[in-house]
């Protein structure tokens, strides 16, 4: 992928080169700079983000939450694990919530527990889609990256990432149970 990047990188360079000699370097500066924007407003965001998820675990929220969706979880994902489900409970909260960044920890844990799961293939399948789809009913980072460029309705994105993610998370789900499922 990284090719990829370089070989866009050079043929576009040499465009403008060609074409527009003089706007190259403040082209080339001002792509750096707003690419430094966005990252310093991201890393802003999830540290924010990072910050409630870490205090709703200290209080005990996250366990509560893995109780409260255990038999939706358990079902999904087929195993009946108290700590992957846990970080699983953890990893899909976070995705609700908008804040992929702060999932991937959580999903990292919960699919090396998954690796000694009884149905190890088809619970990592159905993690990896249900992280893929990321049902979202908050979409945090979209959000504030339209409140940051302006945007005069930035919460108008509620409902269509909402729809669209829920609809490729039961197609999603029924590939995996369709394509997995029958090895139980």
């Amino acid at each position: 992928m990284n090719v990829l990047f370089v070989c866009v990188f050079l043929v576009s360079s040499a465009a403008v080169l060609i074409a527009e000699p003089a706007d190259f370097l403040p082209a080339l500066l001002s792509g750096a700079e707003n690419a430094l924007t966005l990252g310093v407003t991201l890393a802003a965001v999830y540290t924010v983000w990072l910050g409630f998820l870490k205090i709703a675990e200290d209080a005990g929220l996250t366990r509560f939450l893995a109780r409260g969706l255990r038999p939706l979880t358990s079902r999904l994902f087929r195993t009946r694990g108290e700590r992957e489900l846990g970080y699983i409970a953890v990893n899909l909260s976070a995705n609700m919530l908008g804040m992929g960044g702060a999932a991937t920890p959580a999903g990292i844990s919960a699919m090396n527990l998954l690796d000694a799961a009884e149905n190890r293939d088809y619970a990592q399948a159905m993690l990896f889609v249900v992280n893929c789809v990321s049902v979202q009913l908050l979409p945090t980072t979209v959000i504030s990256l339209r409140e940051k460029y302006g945007s005069s309705s930035s919460y108008d994105v509620i409902l269509p990432v909402l729809l669209s993610s829920a609809l490729a998370l039961v197609v999603g789900a029924l590939l995996v149970r369709l394509i997995l499922g029958r090895k139980r």
